[in-house]
């Protein structure tokens, strides 16, 4: 019996390309299929998360939509990659700044997502579980990224289930971006670790690439607008990832 269509993707799975990119903003997702994917078509707008699959550079890709936070991109790739035969999910987003090295649009890479979620709680380990992204993905990204000369950063993110914290009062010195950066933690988002645990588990591949938006140390930031459509040196990172890791699919 067929695990599709799901309660949140309507189509089958030849509809989707063997790698998925995963914006959090649906407009984001459909900005990347007009601007950059040849031929995209419509393929899932289950609540209005669009997803379009095309061809970038003559391989297959889809574009999907994620929402914001940890269960919902749990949600979504844990379909994708159950019940639709995806391989490769790439986070395309945008993240905050925790350290005094990386700059507002700079690119961060997450090796590894750190988290103050419950969401590996589910999997009864006897301990802690390290969140780390796919080798394959994450090296043929940073030789796409030194391809393109773009300036990159690749190394420890944080992902939070809190945007606004009661913490952020707090001194600087005990703010969220202090404790965390002084780990070396490069950036926060919203949505690696889940979808980092996700892959573990199915046995799968994924990588958060995302785009400074805003420092947490600086206040400097960008506009929903930029973040929405300006990006656009990860979008073809991404995308060039996608053709390096292969499109045929098995």
């Amino acid at each position: 019996m067929a695990n599709y269509p799901t309660p949140h993707i309507k189509a089958s799975p030849g509809d989707f390309g063997k790698t998925v990119l995963m914006p959090g903003d649906p407009l984001r997702s459909k900005f990347i299929a007009e601007n950059f994917l040849d031929a995209p078509r419509l393929v899932n707008n289950v609540r209005g998360v669009q997803g379009y699959t095309g061809t970038y550079r003559g391989v297959p890709v889809t574009v999907m939509a994620s929402g914001m936070g940890m269960p919902s991109i749990g949600i979504y790739s844990y379909e994708l990659f159950n019940f639709f035969g995806v391989e490769n999910i790439i986070r395309v987003g945008s993240a905050g700044a925790m350290s005094e090295k990386i700059r507002v649009r700079d690119i961060v890479m997450g090796m590894g997502a750190s988290t103050n979620s419950n969401f590996a709680s589910q999997y009864r380990l006897p301990g802690s579980f390290s969140a780390i992204c796919s080798f394959s993905l994450l090296r043929a990204c940073v030789e796409e990224a030194e391809e393109l000369g773009v300036r990159y950063h690749v190394g420890n993110i944080l992902s939070s289930d809190t945007f606004y914290s009661d913490s952020d009062g707090l001194r600087p010195e005990e703010s969220a971006a202090h404790v965390w950066g002084k780990m070396g933690v490069m950036a926060v988002e919203m949505e690696a670790a889940a979808l980092y645990m996700n892959a573990a588990r199915c046995g799968k591949n994924a990588l958060a690439v995302c785009t400074i938006s805003d420092h947490l140390l600086t206040g400097e930031a960008t506009t929903a607008e930029e973040r929405q459509t300006s990006f656009t040196d990860m979008m073809e990172l991404a995308l060039r990832t996608a053709v390096r890791v292969g499109g045929d699919r098995s």
